[in-house]
């Protein structure tokens, strides 16, 4: 009976734990301290230049069913998150994409204006 109570509160403690960013909001002019409140700690942060940071967070997706979408059947999808010198949040954006957080090169994709604060 001990095991099962103990097992069940680590099952319990271990989804809780692994719960997606993904359904958590953080809106234009929050402080950093919320943001990193709300969603945790990032996986990656980039230098955004001149400009700030950008924090990115990051779930890898398997769809069950085997449907493809067009990051394919298995993908990642990205928050990213803008943050000014000062600590405030000046923009976010999602995408789905196949390469995982280690393969963002952030010198690569400045050229691609895709890492400028909006």
């Amino acid at each position: 009976m001990k095991k099962t109570i103990l097992m069940s509160a680590l099952l319990a403690l271990f989804v809780f734990s692994c719960a997606s960013t993904s359904s958590a909001t953080v809106a234009v002019g929050e402080a950093k301290s919320k943001v990193l409140k709300t969603l945790g700690n990032p996986v990656r942060t980039l230098d955004n230049n001149q400009n700030g940071e950008i924090l990115v967070y990051a779930d890898q997706v398997f769809t069950e069913d085997g449907t493809t979408s067009l990051a394919g059947a298995n993908y990642w999808r990205y928050n990213y998150v803008y943050i000014n010198k000062e600590g405030k949040v000046t923009s976010t954006r999602q995408e789905k994409q196949n390469y995982p957080p280690q393969a963002i090169d952030s010198v690569k994709m400045e050229g691609l204006n895709l890492l400028t604060s909006k």
